[in-house]
């Protein structure tokens, strides 16, 4: 049932006197429902509250419209996923409070808006099995990103009707995406075993809390709003391309250096600050502040989103101590591994972020090479199939215009 607020709030929520707010329903700006004794109007809160953010936009629009595609104002409008005052958010749910127990195929649930047993009866992509085989034995050496861009095209192939699908036909088709692309991340074979237990099989994983530890995982790194890949999977789902294309190029988005191939660069400095010996002197060498290109100071600190600290990375590091004995090699990992957050956070003040928390989980598992990417490509395809089913439903080809600063056009003649 959808919430109302009374004229009043309305206003009040919109910065706006009771008056204009009438002028804005005759404008057609805002709709108004008669209450139940016809006198009284209500105001759906769901349309006051856009309604005001498109103002606070707007407003902001001026000074900051060169930063739009860098941390800027909102350019598209979304009902999956919001950020807010350091916290995560799914359709509403708090992100983290969810990852306690949801596994991700519970969270494509959500944010797809189906019921879980539509996701677990999708039938499997008629894929012959020599086929497939074949093809893992090309690419078994490749990188898991390299080689799901490999197999999902293939997979894509297998699957009829793939082009003219209706809302359970992309359910369906979305399901069986999500398993091929666990397959392919970890050169298996496709399995209907729940995911985050394929990724425990395949990497050798038996004990309860580590199991734990990946399904958590897969949950929190299903969405992140309007992040680069997530935007490219929009865009490419706007063209009317099918979920497997907008999924290959979320994907090919995913792997460059300031996104989730982030955690190579993670992977690379936690191994080498491991051998340094002195890993105040390694970190601070490390630390890079006039590069255009890093992201950070330091890979795998700092979120623009998180001042506070990236509550997915607190979560995930503080499982992964747990998952650790008292005198293994994993414990001694893990104490390396904190000795970097120490001296990170106090020279530069900032918090490891789900890239860092990844890649920690990568080498104090000793999970093969790729795993923290093939982690966070996998859940991440749960909130890029949410984002292209939600362009598809709005229906529009998403063509930004370009502010052109090149030179003068010549003159005619």
């Amino acid at each position: 049932m959808p919430t109302y607020l009374t004229a009043t709030e309305a206003a009040s929520t919109l910065g706006i006197s009771v008056p204009t707010l009438y002028s804005y329903v005759s404008r057609g700006l805002l709709n108004s429902t008669p209450d139940m004794d016809g006198k009284r109007h209500g105001y759906a809160a769901d349309e006051v509250r856009r309604l005001a953010r498109r103002k606070a936009d707007g407003k902001r629009a001026g000074k900051v419209a060169q930063k739009v595609l860098d941390w800027g104002v909102p350019v598209l409008e979304s009902r999956i996923t919001s950020i807010a005052n350091g916290r995560l958010f799914y359709r509403g749910h708090d992100a983290l409070a969810w990852a306690a127990t949801a596994t991700l195929e519970d969270t494509a649930a959500l944010l797809w808006e189906c019921e879980r047993e539509l996701i677990d009866e999708t039938p499997d992509v008629p894929l012959p099995a020599t086929q497939w085989n074949a093809a893992l034995k090309l690419t078994r050496r490749q990188a898991p990103h390299q080689r799901a861009l490999v197999m999902l095209p293939i997979a894509a192939a297998h699957l009829p009707g793939i082009w003219a699908l209706d809302r359970q036909g992309r359910i369906e088709t979305a399901g069986a995406l999500l398993r091929v692309l666990a397959a392919a991340l970890t050169a298996s074979a496709p399995s209907r075993e729940p995911l985050h237990r394929q990724l425990a099989k395949a990497w050798g994983i038996t004990r309860r809390r580590t199991l734990d530890l990946l399904r958590a995982s897969l949950v929190v790194c299903a969405d992140h709003e309007l992040n680069a890949s997530a935007f490219t999977v929009r865009c490419i789902a706007s063209t009317g391309m099918h979920l497997f294309g907008a999924v290959t190029g979320g994907l090919a988005a995913l792997a460059g250096p300031r996104h989730c191939g982030e955690t190579v660069r993670v992977s690379t400095m936690l191994a080498e600050a491991a051998q340094a010996g002195d890993v105040e002197h390694y970190v601070m060498s490390h630390m890079t502040y006039d590069d255009p290109r890093a992201r950070t100071v330091l890979p795998g600190f700092g979120h623009p989103l998180y001042p506070d600290g990236d509550p997915r990375a607190a979560l995930l590091m503080t499982m992964l101590d747990a998952c650790t004995g008292v005198r293994t090699a994993e414990r001694a990992r893990l104490r390396s591994i904190e000795a970097v957050v120490d001296v990170a956070g106090r020279t530069t003040g900032l918090a490891p972020t789900i890239d860092f928390a990844l890649s920690s989980i990568e080498r104090v598992l000793a999970l093969p090479a790729g795993s923290a990417f093939a982690l966070f490509a996998l859940g991440r395809a749960a909130g890029w199939i949410a984002h292209a089913m939600e362009q598809i439903d709005d229906g529009r080809l998403i063509r930004p215009r370009a502010r052109y600063v090149g030179p003068e056009p010549s003159p005619a003649g």
